[in-house]
């Protein structure tokens, strides 16, 4: 395919960040959306990339334009509208055509399309895409799920417009059917953690060493050229430093303590826990974002019990250490709930590469998913990504640091859900022996379940049952 074409509906936002992406590549566009004045309006706006794209008054004129096999992405919501969509286009589509779902999707929801799709000879595909609006028009990191055919349809389109991290394309083929969009609900599970710990370090920082809030901006952007460089840092360095123009406040100080989600973070820790897994620090995240949703309650508790919290005197190199080796476990975390999911859809997710997907174009991009990809190139013991060699001297060195702000701001009244749970999860797992044996003590002596011995093979019940 010299010159690759491809059709494109819904010019939200992303579709049409997306759309000017592709043209700006070589690309032949085709568009349409639900209103076709909104394609006029995207084609006024497109500038000599209009050259590049074909605008269409409707669905259907969109796709009898595209030469067979046709490549069509959706870029509208992967609920019911998506399966409205399939209900329109599957009479007009012909064997071998492949429809992309680019939006965040439900993996379940993903899997079904594809097999829908398959009984009509189709390709279905769950394409996750990461950088938002900045990073779908100039360079976004892409999961995609779906079969090796369409990968060999998608794969020239697709790496021209992708991110790039030293030349390589920060996308690829992550396996079948949902695999896709699984990966980029697990990245979004990892995006809600790591913001949450940023936000929880801030308030160590500002509140609890009673730090200037350009002095805390300041230290995040030093951080951000170090070990703890990221797009997230990056940016919370970045938000901090804007003061009000009236009042001269710091801008953060006049936005609402109430944070909002769309779900991919619930999404992540409800599979995680139906896979097995417990990822606590996506967890506690999501919960964070919870209780920040009720503010007339906290409100109501704070005047009930005050809200008095300690001065903090917290050196900032033990704060950057233990941010580290937390971020450690909150990638060793996601990367579990991947593993497990790998094994149970047998999708044969390649970590290794994963983690070079999201080295740039996406929000988690940082620098540490350099090691971590060399990590699991060498093969971490068991697979675990806390267990490799290479991250051995980092949470040597982090632990201990982590331990002691989890402490001392427990002590002084700071809640810190997502650093308190890297410090639970760390606890747990270097533990050859734990608590679970008198939980299972309990449930036998309640419910008769049976339980393991150490010092002998089968399936046994304690003497309360002789």
């Amino acid at each position: 395919m010299t010159h690759p074409t491809i059709g494109l509906y819904g010019l939200g936002t992303m579709g049409a960040a997306l759309s000017l992406n592709m043209a700006d590549n070589g690309i032949q566009v085709h568009v349409a959306n639900r209103t076709a004045s909104a394609v006029l309006r995207f084609m006024e706006g497109a500038g000599p990339l209009a050259e590049k794209i074909v605008g269409h008054q409707n669905l259907e004129g969109l796709i009898s334009a595209l030469p067979q096999p046709r490549l069509l992405v959706a870029m509208i919501p992967s609920t019911a509208p998506m399966d409205s969509f399939l209900d329109d286009v599957i009479p007009q589509l012909a064997p071998g055509d492949t429809v992309i779902d680019a939006g965040n999707a439900d993996f379940h929801s993903t899997r079904r399309r594809s097999e829908r799709l398959a009984q009509h000879d189709l390709h279905f595909v769950g394409l996750g895409v990461s950088g938002g609006e900045e990073g779908a028009r100039n360079g976004p990191s892409m999961m995609m799920g779906g079969s090796e055919a369409s990968w060999s349809g998608l794969k020239q389109i697709l790496t021209r417009i992708a991110a790039t991290h030293e030349g390589d394309p920060c996308v690829d083929r992550c396996g079948p059917d949902g695999a896709g969009h699984f990966v980029k609900t697990v990245h979004n599970g990892i995006e809600y953690a790591d913001m949450q710990m940023i936000a929880e370090v801030y308030d160590l920082l500002r509140f609890g060493a009673g730090r200037d809030v350009r002095e805390v901006s300041g230290i995040l952007k030093s951080w951000n050229e170090g070990r703890l460089e990221s797009y997230l840092m990056e940016i919370s360095g970045e938000v901090l430093s804007y003061a009000d123009a009236p009042t001269n406040l710091p801008f953060i100080d006049l936005i609402m303590d109430r944070a909002g989600q769309k779900g991919t973070g619930r999404w992540t820790v409800i599979e995680a826990v139906k896979l097995g897994q417990s990822a606590t620090m996506i967890e506690a995240a999501v919960a964070a974002r919870a209780w920040s949703a009720e503010k007339p309650l906290r409100g109501m508790a704070e005047e009930t019990f005050g809200a008095d919290r300690a001065d903090l005197d917290l050196d900032v190199g033990l704060l950057e250490r233990a941010m580290l080796a937390a971020r450690v476990l909150e990638y060793a975390q996601g990367f579990r709930i991947l593993a497990a999911a790998s094994e149970e859809y047998a999708w044969n997710l390649d970590p290794k590469r994963i983690a070079e997907i999201w080295r740039a174009g996406c929000i988690i991009r940082a620098r540490l998913l350099d090691d971590i990809a060399g990590a699991f190139a060498d093969g971490p013991p068991e697979g675990q990504l806390f267990l490799a060699p290479r991250f051995g001297g980092v949470l040597m060195e982090g632990i201990p640091a982590l331990r002691e702000v989890v402490t001392r701001a427990g002590q002084a009244g700071y809640a810190t859900p997502v650093l308190s749970a890297a410090l639970t999860f760390w606890d747990v797992m270097r533990q050859g022996r734990g608590t679970a044996s008198l939980i299972q003590a309990q449930r036998d002596f309640f419910g008769r379940h049976g339980f393991e011995r150490t010092d002998q093979e089968g399936d046994f019940h304690g003497p309360w049952w002789t």
